[in-house]
């Protein structure tokens, strides 16, 4: 099966590798708008095509995978499967701790491999129309798979350091994705805050994978994980991944560039969200589950950090005006969900979670996409009343906001469900701390994805042409319904975030499932009181002087500035200043001292015959008078 492995994870490189390279064959013709056309046509079927054929291996290693197994369906989804198949193509020889380029398809592996290809082939479905008329749609569509690719990567591999590959390109790509419409500098800065903060995570990650390497003897996941290590070094191992984590998935205290990394293309958004980057920190810890729990410390401060994390964000997200920035913090409030599972003991819950969020985070936001294709605009004040003139995207992210809110039978309810009876039934010191967070978290959610859904379908319609695209917005208003390349994948997204729930329906805590969803019909019904008393207001306004805080995601950005960034540029400022006045000023001033002495000198050497002789007959007399006197 590694072959079928290795060809998973190659297609979608070799589909970018196609796109850069070809996308403007043959070359030397005339650039007219016929040619970008076909260029760009070419560049989606060097996208789509590898993308299908990866997927189509995915669901048949999968399909093989569970008949293997001999498990039923619940287990599968639960990503359990007993049975798993490694091959290692080569070693890498580094004179100490050795290198294995190693796959790995195991049942967590496939469940998140399936769901990677399927949201990132809608990605380029839907791409095609929504990036019909950008110019640089071939090298965008490009990176789609590098960025593909790099998550199937981390996925599939059976070494740490393999792994750490296909993390470090997830996050190059990130960069370039989210930069995509770089002449706006707010695009351009959110891709160099989102590479930045992360990379500043990764360091931590990378000491992490040293030490765990160093102290197993190997860098290979299996051997990792079955040796014995000292519990402090796989404390201070797993806390150092834990930079990582929380700068991958967007967790506290990392997650201020999620947000801004709305700038980019709404598909991105979709990508980063739903199926790779954010996901990825989640899944390593699933990954290496057993070093979590033998370093029980650094899953009480997960748990901590998941409380703060989804509560925070959750809040945050109830203030936007955003929509995207509404389902971006929702994302970092959700990922911090499935991190309290994890803290909580159960990494089935937890990816259970991952997967349903991934479906229906990926239509939310291919949903926005098409709301904003149609409105032209990214802020709900410029929204409402849209349920009758975009009726199929009305539908698809209605079951998607449903799923969001944990509501019967969406799959997000029997999920969330599964994560917050593993916290309720933990006996982790930071439980009580947790459940209180995570019930609360629930009723915020059904506040602002009520909000969100009233704000942009219902009510007076507050939509108006607008002249240009705002910045982040691929067409303006066109009064209707978004093309079909888009809403196919929000019609293929709209069902597992429906009905894949229903995979681990026996496993549900009907009395937990009970208490989180009349939380979150109250939050909800909050909001539709605020809301139905003034259609044309915004129930935010319910948060009264705390709106603002929350609307500004509680100053953390500021902190940071205030703390971190302005101290750094006033460093570099007086490093500068010290450059300039103090090495170049040395330079500068040996270069006159030079130029001054030389002048001394030159008096010396100006060719006059007489100077010479009056110069050595003076030397002589003073030889002279000298040998006299001290003779």
């Amino acid at each position: 099966m590694i072959p079928v492995v290795a060809l998973i994870v190659l297609l979608p490189f070799a589909a970018a590798a196609a796109g850069l390279l070809g996308s403007r064959w043959p070359r030397g013709g005339s650039r007219t708008e016929a040619n970008d056309r076909a260029a760009a046509r070419r560049a989606a079927w060097f996208a789509i095509a590898p993308g299908t054929a990866s997927l189509l291996l995915t669901l048949w290693l999968a399909v093989w995978s569970a008949r293997a197994s001999g498990s039923g369906g619940t287990a599968f989804w639960a990503g359990l499967l007993p049975g798993s198949t490694e091959g290692t193509l080569t070693v890498v020889d580094t004179g100490s701790v050795p290198i294995s380029v190693t796959l790995r398809a195991d049942g967590l592996s496939i469940l998140i491999g399936v769901l990677v290809v399927v949201v990132a082939l809608a990605v380029q479905v839907y791409s095609v129309g929504y990036m019909r008329d950008d110019p640089r749609y071939a090298s965008y569509s490009a990176f789609i798979s590098l960025f593909t690719s790099a998550m199937l990567l981390v996925v599939y591999a059976g070494d740490l350091i393999v792994l750490y590959a296909g993390w470090e390109i997830m996050g190059l790509c990130s960069y370039l994705l989210i930069g995509h419409w770089w002449e706006d500098r707010a695009n351009s800065r959110a891709a160099v805050k989102a590479f930045l903060v992360t990379r500043l995570g990764d360091v931590g990650f990378l000491f992490g994978i040293f030490t765990l390497g160093m102290a197993a003897g190997s860098f290979r996941i299996d051997a990792v994980l079955s040796a014995d290590i000292p519990t402090g070094t796989l404390i201070t191992a797993t806390m150092l991944l834990l930079a990582g984590v929380a700068g991958k998935s967007a967790q506290v205290p990392l997650q201020t560039w999620l947000p801004d990394a709305m700038a980019g293309p709404t598909p991105i958004s979709a990508l980063i969200h739903a199926a790779t980057m954010v996901a990825a920190g989640i899944f390593i810890v699933a990954r290496l589950y057993p070093a979590f729990l033998g370093a029980q410390p650094t899953l009480d401060v997960l748990g901590v950090v998941a409380a703060v994390g989804m509560l925070g964000a959750a809040l945050a997200a109830l203030a936007q005006n955003d929509l995207k920035r509404v389902l971006a913090y929702s994302t970092i409030s959700q990922l911090a969900y499935m991190a309290g599972g994890l803290a909580a003991g159960s990494d089935k819950a937890a990816i259970f979670h991952l997967l349903t969020h991934g479906a229906f985070k990926a239509l939310l936001f291919l949903g926005a996409g098409a709301v904003i294709h149609h409105v032209g605009s990214n802020l709900m004040s410029h929204m409402g009343g849209l349920r009758t003139s975009i009726p199929f995207t009305f539908a698809g992210m209605t079951i998607g906001f449903a799923a969001l809110m944990g509501l019967p039978p969406a799959s997000g309810f029997f999920s969330k469900d599964a994560v917050i009876a593993a916290i309720e039934h933990s006996h982790s010191p930071a439980q009580p701390f947790l459940y209180a967070a995570a019930l609360l978290t629930v009723g915020v959610t059904g506040a602002y994805a009520m909000r969100a859904w009233l704000r942009t379908f219902f009510g007076p319609s507050r939509v108006e042409a607008l002249p240009e695209p705002e910045p982040g917005t691929a067409h303006v208003f066109d009064g209707r319904e978004a093309p079909r390349s888009m809403l196919w994948p929000i019609g293929v997204l709209a069902v597992p975030a429906l009905l894949l729930g229903f995979a681990d329906v026996a496993e549900v805590d009907w009395g937990s499932a009970l208490v989180s969803l009349i939380v979150g019909l109250l939050g909800a019904g909050v909001v539709y009181t605020f809301w139905r008393g003034a259609p044309h207001q915004d129930p935010a306004r319910m948060l009264g002087p705390f709106r603002t805080a929350c609307e500004r995601a509680f100053y953390v950005d500021e902190a940071y500035r205030a703390v971190f960034a302005r101290p750094i540029l006033r460093l570099a400022h007086g490093v500068v200043r010290t450059d300039r006045q103090v090495v170049d000023g040395a330079v500068r001033g040996s270069g006159r001292l030079t130029m001054g002495l030389s002048g001394v000198v030159r008096l010396a050497q100006n060719g006059n015959a007489q100077l010479y002789v009056t110069g050595l007959l003076a030397g002589l007399l003073l030889i002279t008078v000298a040998a006299v006197v001290l003779g």
